[in-house]
């Protein structure tokens, strides 16, 4: 449970840090960065969680994604993780940006060579949130998540399967039904396999489905922020879906197609600002 600093700097009236750590759960070093706005002695914090896009670290969003000033305001820490195990010893598809290092999907993989170290939903479920919990004053009674493309997927599929732990969560342009599109159905079928039935704890869509609309059950906040010049939107990222299951499922979710925005950080920090606050309201 030990920690390491790899840089601290003022920011808004907070300190974003960066720090690394050996995980026992992807058997790597892992990197994640955390924004903690200043605080009295003693106060704990709610925490926000951001998930990251294929290609990414956590740097793309710590560096670009304009958070900061709205987490000092409503007083609210936020962590981004990194998206894969990364290293020499750790399998990878050098030649696919969409497949490998930098493409973890937030699942736990089951087929080799895969299964040793891409288990990122066990780091970010359990062995993630155990280090912030010991070295940050975080209130883990009060978490939300947030996150983009990839990371929205990831965002939504483990706020969606922890009902109890996430009071909120929203998504940047996620990839909704990853069954139903190539990065997806690439990405699980090498990862979990060819039995589609174990594909569905990883897909928003289908976890709705199955777990809510049949079970009656609901989460109560939702947020989705999707650009209609995405060009990924289409074969990729296919909103309606996501729309169509919650209309389905009685999900009263918030899902808005902002005009003439893309995929890239310039349409998410525009936004970031406003799921900041929605995310403080629920959270307390």
């Amino acid at each position: 449970m030990t920690i390491e600093t790899t840089s601290t700097n003022r920011a808004h009236g907070g300190t974003q840090g960066v720090y690394r750590h050996a995980s026992a759960v992807t058997g790597t070093p892992m990197t994640f960065s955390v924004f903690v706005p200043d605080h009295a002695p003693g106060a704990r914090l709610p925490v926000l969680w951001y998930l990251s896009g294929l290609t990414c670290t956590h740097a793309n969003v710590t560096e670009k994604g304009e958070y900061r000033a709205a987490c000092a305001r409503h007083g609210v820490i936020f962590v981004a993780p990194d998206t894969s195990p990364r290293g020499d010893d750790v399998p990878d598809a050098a030649d696919e940006y969409d497949f490998g290092q930098g493409a973890g999907f937030y699942l736990d993989a089951t087929q080799d060579p895969w299964a040793k170290n891409y288990r990122m939903r066990s780091y970010i479920e359990r062995e993630l949130p155990e280090l912030v919990a010991a070295h940050f004053p975080a209130d883990m009674a009060r978490q939300s998540i947030t996150g983009h493309s990839m990371g929205g997927h990831g965002a939504l599929t483990i706020g969606l399967r922890n009902p109890d732990r996430f009071r909120s969560i929203s998504a940047f342009a996620p990839i909704v039904a990853p069954g139903e599109v190539p990065w997806g159905e690439k990405a699980l079928g090498r990862y979990l396999g060819g039995d589609r039935a174990a594909w569905r704890e990883y897909d928003a869509v289908a976890l709705i489905e199955d777990r809510f609309a049949k079970a009656g059950g609901r989460h109560p906040h939702l947020l989705v922020d999707q650009g209609t010049a995405d060009d990924f939107l289409v074969e990729q990222l296919r909103t309606h879906r996501l729309a169509e299951a919650c209309q389905a499922a009685g999900i009263d979710a918030t899902i808005r197609l902002q005009a003439g925005y893309d995929h890239s950080y310039y349409f998410i920090s525009t936004f970031m600002a406003e799921h900041v606050e929605w995310h403080a309201r629920w959270l307390g």
